[in-house]
């Protein structure tokens, strides 16, 4: 439930498509992606296509974790089983905590929608540098999904009864 007396603040969202084939001309899911972000009001930090190389993938996080600028990070694509779907554990490396009830909401949600092929996914988010990382599936189905249902809830620190929006300024505490 959104709490109308408490005030929107838009994050900073950097939003990564990890693929091989995709081009800014058919990525359909990251366009999916960008046009939910800013129509809830936030700001698309950067948008761009990394190829599926784990190194380079973890380098590109690492380097959006300590930008200022970035809030959170939202990646589409990589997540599945196959032996190029890198995208998990790149960000399970980067990782200072993980947040293993994204992952387990995402499925069940998934799961009534597309029944039990949703066991194929390997959606997953953690917090690093104060960052919070989001890990989800290539199809614009799935990345509907997280959003529409996880998404813009959390990252609306009206949300009620509590979000990761609101505790952004406390990732840091040691």
């Amino acid at each position: 439930m959104i709490d109308e007396s408490r005030e929107f603040r838009p994050l900073r969202i950097a939003i990564l498509t990890v693929s091989d084939t995709r081009t800014d001309d058919d990525d359909r899911s990251g366009h999916t992606l960008r046009e939910r972000v800013e129509g809830a009001g936030h700001v698309v930090a950067s948008k761009r296509i990394v190829p599926d190389d784990r190194a380079g993938l973890e380098q590109v996080l690492r380097d959006l974790v300590a930008d200022p600028e970035v809030e959170v990070v939202i990646s589409t694509g990589g997540t599945g089983v196959t032996g190029r779907d890198i995208t998990p554990e790149a960000f399970e490396a980067v990782y200072e905590k993980a947040i293993p009830g994204f992952g387990e909401l995402f499925r069940w949600l998934s799961f009534q929608k597309i029944g039990t092929s949703t066991i194929q996914s390997r959606a997953t988010a953690g917090v690093a540098g104060g960052t919070y990382l989001f890990a989800l599936p290539g199809s614009t189905s799935a990345v509907r999904d997280a959003w529409d249902e996880i998404l813009v809830h959390q990252l609306d620190a009206r949300f009620r009864p509590c979000n990761f929006a609101e505790l952004l300024p406390r990732l840091g505490e040691r």
